[in-house]
């Protein structure tokens, strides 16, 4: 039974090996995050494999999306298929005479056996079981066949796979680093697969059998490995190699607390703006710094205060020990509330950078010196980086179209929005420049003069200037529009106005 046998600070070689079949998402995230942060807290390697012995269901893009994501994400590995390594291939399909020559002596050691019943022969096992409500699982037909004979019926081309033979009587004792021992009762293991017809090997024997050539320490996984844990374990025993220590990490529920994700919760969540691949966290202008963050808490905590972490600082202080067994709801808020601390924490260069693409996506052309200056006026209010464009589309559009109604605030009739308008005008032009100390004041005192809210003739100012209601800061927006087209919008607002209380006395 394994026990622990690393030490605190000695190097760690981890492994995340995906099978790339599906978009990347949260839980993948979140295992890479983990394995890289042991690595490179110890001094130790992380290895990228591909598990891709499921040739049915690989799929090249999904591999280029994991790639993707997980640079985006800040996770790059020291072993791969791209970077090489020491203890490749690293893509599982590479790996078949390896896989092979495993399962063969397993088989000669009597702890698996080729089994040759036919689809149609195990889906009667299966009915049947039905019928008599048991589990299940392989019935035992091929267990008790001599090897002799079972290799003369391989020799003579009959189809077979490779099973393990799990013991059915007594217990299989495993340790988990998070949940303690695990004691499975034997009877109610199945003979799994290890070898398909196809002669490509399934998880439950390739990944073992990299696992110990690869010399992986810590296996970090998700909690669904839970239920063929036994078999895993009992693999690596049969073929006498040490286990690595093993950590399966908490499920992501759906943001009500209520049961797993699923494939109708996820296409739910994508409807109404939101997403667990981090494909689309990019797209909608997330930092990788807050998804980081964000996924880190999910399953680990250092204490009970710290709640911002940079990648170095989690680095520092992730830990097995403080990794929690509960399942964690997947809060949305929560990522915003992250990205929003990290946008901040971002250099006015750094953000502006990242401001420049979804600025240009529209269509929008903005030189450095302005974007260094818009950049600061953003960073205070922004949650994710998609919401910059109609933010700030009134300072590089040529005109804008506010509605007449919407240039007058609530609680205030036609003219005297119209009044208000004139009244900026006079101040617009007659400022030197339209700068704080230059015009904030006359505006205060145009409203204290005229008895209206100062939000209100910021209003009326706003909405002829920018038509939208919520703009970075009114003023240095202005600046940044330049005076003469600022001007000119405030004119074509007064004109509005004019026509709609002059409309409104001929009625």
């Amino acid at each position: 039974m394994a026990e622990k046998k690393y030490q605190p600070g000695q190097p760690m070689r981890v492994r995340f090996g995906p099978s790339p079949t599906g978009i990347t998402h949260l839980g993948s995230a979140r295992t890479a995050l983990y394995n890289y942060l042991l690595a490179k807290q110890t001094g130790g390697q992380f290895i990228l494999r591909i598990e891709d012995t499921d040739q049915k269901r690989y799929d090249p893009a999904a591999e280029n999306d994991l790639i993707n994501s997980l640079k985006w994400l800040g996770l790059s590995w020291d072993e791969g298929p791209d970077v090489g390594g020491d203890y490749g291939p690293y893509r599982q399909s590479e790996r078949k005479a390896l896989y092979q020559e495993m399962a063969e002596k397993l088989v000669a050691s009597g702890d698996a056996f080729y089994c040759f019943c036919s689809k149609e022969e195990l889906d009667a096992q299966r009915q049947e079981q039905k019928r008599n409500n048991q589990h299940l699982r392989y019935a035992g037909t091929c267990r008790h066949i001599s090897l002799q004979e079972a290799q003369a019926r391989v020799a003579a081309g009959e189809e077979y796979v490779i099973r393990f033979k799990m013991p059915k009587e007594g217990t299989t004792k495993v340790v988990d680093s998070i949940r303690g021992e695990i004691e499975f009762e034997n009877a109610t293991l199945d003979d799994y697969i290890l070898v398909k017809s196809d002669g490509l090997a399934v998880y439950h024997l390739a990944t073992m059998v990299d696992d110990h050539f690869m010399k992986v320490t810590h296996v970090l996984r998700g909690e669904e490995w839970i239920p063929t844990f036994p078999l895993h374990a009992r693999v690596i025993r049969a073929l006498g190699w040490e286990e690595p220590e093993w950590v399966h990490l908490s499920l992501f529920l759906k943001p009500s607390g209520k049961g797993k994700m699923s494939k109708r919760d996820t296409e739910a969540m994508q409807q109404s703006g939101e997403s667990i691949f981090i494909r689309d966290m990019m797209a909608m202008g997330y930092p990788p710094e807050g998804v980081i963050n964000w996924v880190a808490l999910m399953g680990w905590s250092y204490d009970d205060q710290t709640e911002f972490f940079t990648m170095d600082e989690l680095i520092k202080k992730f830990s097995i020990e403080k990794l929690s067994a509960k399942n964690a709801a997947i809060d949305f808020k929560k990522l915003d509330h992250f990205s929003g601390l990290h946008v901040r924490n971002l250099s006015t260069e750094e953000l502006a950078g990242r401001i420049r693409p979804f600025i240009e996506a529209e269509g929008y052309r903005v030189d450095e010196d302005t974007l260094l200056k818009l950049t600061p006026l953003l960073q205070p209010r922004l949650i994710t980086l998609d919401e910059v464009p109609n933010w700030v589309r009134f300072i590089f559009e040529d005109e804008v179209t506010p509605g007449v109604e919407d240039l007058v605030p609530n609680g205030m009739d036609a003219a005297t929005a119209l009044a208000v308008a004139k009244g900026m005008l006079i101040i617009l032009e007659e400022a030197r420049a339209l700068t704080h100390e230059n015009i904030e004041q006359p505006i205060r005192d145009l409203a204290v003069e005229m008895d209206l809210k100062l939000g209100q003739v910021f209003h009326v100012l706003r909405m002829a200037v920018a038509a939208q209601a919520v703009t970075p800061p009114l003023i240095e927006s202005m600046e940044l529009l330049g005076k003469e087209k600022t001007i000119k919008r405030l004119k074509d607002g007064v004109h509005l106005l004019e026509e709609l209380v002059n409309g409104a006395s001929d009625e």
